[in-house]
């Protein structure tokens, strides 16, 4: 493992944002495979019109406030919300 001790990470903030240089890695990716993502669409997002990059933040963000919420309003594991996010990133990414 990467010592990171210098900065005073643990290991799960440096998976954290591991992961999420691995997601701009793959929207990068994705925007050379299957261009488009730039091409603003309509969703269920109060007919507020999106791109991938949009959607992508919109994810994150909204990922954030259901663990916040998630720690703050239940006693259950931290793992449900991050299922609950995932199927959060799905609609959205499919229909937001």
């Amino acid at each position: 493992m990467i010592d990171m001790s210098w900065m005073a990470w643990t290991p799960p903030t440096g998976l954290f944002f591991a992961l999420i240089g691995l997601t701009l890695l793959l929207m990068a990716r994705l925007h050379f495979m299957r261009p488009g993502g730039d091409q603003a669409r309509p969703g269920l997002l109060f007919g507020l019109a999106t791109t991938r990059g949009d959607r992508l933040f919109i994810v994150l963000l909204g990922s954030a406030y259901i663990h916040l919420a998630w720690l703050a309003l239940t006693d259950y594991a931290l793992p449900w919300a991050g299922a609950l996010s995932i199927v959060y990133a799905a609609v959205i990414f499919r229909w937001g």
